[in-house]
């Protein structure tokens, strides 16, 4: 059984093929029209979905009818009349595929709910057996849903137990802070996340009594907030104050929205914990599981074990989930998940002595090579890299990527040598898709990967995982005592990650960077 799993129509579109269980492909469509967040489909991007023969089902990740339901409900009176026009003009995910894809036409067509998908893509990729978990999803919006917790015990169904619902969202609250810092919601949060560490949280308090309607202790409603779909409201923060001392404020401003974030997180998922019976075992999905500092408290609070946040966990990742829930509602088997690298191929022998002579030359420069990661952070094979111990490498870095000089960037570290360096939160070993962040312990040895707070958002990489370039990781530690490499996503500031070798051959063209593609 040949499975197609679509997500679209707001942010981020993406398609994954499965067949018997196997992810065949999964991918984004910015990758291929180079729009960054293009929410639409586009023909590129199902050719190399239906590489391997057309699907026999296609399964949407959300249900338009409750969608446009859900908007129809937000109009008033007063604007009803000349909005009714455009949205109902506005395509849904089954008109899109009707007018652009006839070669679908007879395939079955269905849809699970947002949310479903979210919790669905975490549970079911799971590489180990957990005979319960709480799962929590929380997002900007799906049909409704902002919020759920359900659960799960071996052999039954994802099930409910708990929703919040739109307008409260904790999501659209954080999108709301990041658009009043100027930078664009649904796509810059986690450069809100990054601002946080150079400011103070002295407007936590007024947004905690402004803009929530209950308090963090109230675990049951302490993600219930005002609307904040068009925004913080005007009367928020005054234009005076703003103009003040921009700079200051964006930064206070961040670290208070951060800061409520991270308590709410944490009370929600205590709320999860409870209603799962007390499961030590959490899938945790929706975006703003990207909020890897938040993340990380999860474990400090002591109430989960395992946490398990899919490498994809935004609506992307959802074209995954519901390609997953079919097959497993259909088969009771969960899909076979061996990692992110699902997208399009650059063939070719991974090149790890290139990569290791560009390291001893002090180099800036990128790799392209094999199956391009799904999701929105590079994992080894659409990265650049650099030398961790340089005291001026992140400057360079941020200049080549065209980003905010205080942007911090990512380690890639031998997973055996991993506590020696950081202090890992929980005390886990593993951090392989960059969900969490850690304490530096010896943060003047590589200040490039070292955030204003003291921590770095830590990938840890072991034989199984990447042997390519853990081998290559293990042979700079022989050579220079550092298990810790800097590894940054193949893009500039506003552009989607490069996808193919001829973008790769772009990239190093225009950027004046090497990227190697392969070791010839």
């Amino acid at each position: 059984m040949r499975i197609l799993g679509i997500s679209g129509m707001f942010h981020d579109a993406s398609a994954t093929m499965i067949e018997d269980g196997k992810i065949l492909f999964a991918g984004h469509a910015e990758r291929y029209s180079r729009e960054k967040n293009d929410p639409f489909l586009n023909k590129q991007l199902m050719r190399e979905a239906c590489q391997y023969g057309m699907p026999d089902v296609i399964v949407l990740h959300e249900s338009s009818k409750l969608k446009n339901q859900r908007r129809f409900g937000q109009m008033t009176w007063g604007t009803v009349m000349s909005t009714i026009k455009s949205s109902m003009q506005e395509p849904t995910m089954e008109d899109w595929l009707q007018k652009f894809y006839p070669q679908f036409n007879g395939i079955p067509v269905t849809n699970c709910l947002h949310h479903q998908s979210h919790a669905a893509a975490g549970m079911l990729t799971l590489q180990e057996e957990w005979q319960d978990a709480a799962i929590v999803t929380i997002d900007a919006i799906g049909e409704k849903q902002t919020a759920t917790i359900s659960t799960w015990e071996s052999g039954k169904r994802i099930m409910l137990r708990h929703e919040v619902n739109f307008p409260s969202s904790l999501g659209l609250f954080y999108s709301a802070v990041t658009s009043a810092c100027d930078l664009k919601p649904m796509e810059d949060e986690y450069i809100l996340m990054g601002m946080a560490a150079y400011g103070k949280p002295v407007y936590k308090e007024r947004m905690e009594k402004e803009l929530f309607t209950h308090s963090t202790d109230d675990w049951h409603n302490c993600l219930e907030t005002v609307d904040m779909s068009k925004g913080l409201p005007k009367d928020f923060i005054s234009q005076e104050e703003m103009q003040f001392d921009t700079k200051k404020v964006k930064f206070d401003l961040a670290a208070s929205a951060q800061a409520v974030v991270e308590e709410r997180v944490i009370a929600y998922c205590r709320l999860a914990f409870k209603y799962s019976g007390g499961s030590r075992n959490l899938v945790y999905m929706g975006g703003v599981a990207l909020n890897c500092v938040a993340n990380s408290l999860i474990y400090e609070k002591d109430v989960f074990k395992n946490v398990w946040i899919m490498p994809n966990p935004g609506d992307a990742g959802s074209s995954l989930g519901a390609a997953a829930l079919y097959y497993y509602e259909q088969t009771g088997k969960f899909i076979e998940w061996e990692g992110p690298y699902l997208g399009t191929n650059i063939e070719g022998d991974w090149p790890k002595e290139k990569f290791l002579d560009s390291l001893r030359k002090g180099s800036i420069f990128g790799v392209a090579n094999g199956k391009a990661e799904f999701g929105p952070r590079a994992f080894g094979n659409r990265s650049l890299f650099a030398d961790a111990r340089g005291t001026t490498i992140k400057d360079k870095v941020n200049k080549i990527k065209r980003r905010q000089e205080f942007r911090p960037f990512a380690p890639i570290v031998l997973e055996e040598h991993a506590h020696e360096w950081f202090d890992m939160p929980g005390g886990k070993s593993q951090s392989p898709y960059m969900s969490f962040v850690a304490k530096c312990l010896r943060p003047d040895e590589i200040p490039a990967v070292v955030h204003a707070d003291g921590t770095s958002r830590v990938q840890t990489v072991n034989r199984e995982q990447h042997p390519d370039l853990y081998h290559a990781m293990r042979q700079w530690y022989a050579e220079t005592g550092c298990p810790v490499v800097l590894n940054t996503s193949l893009n500039i500031k506003g552009q989607p990650i490069v996808n193919t070798e001829a973008e790769a051959e772009e990239f190093a063209k225009h950027y004046k960077v090497k990227v190697h593609c392969r070791d010839d």
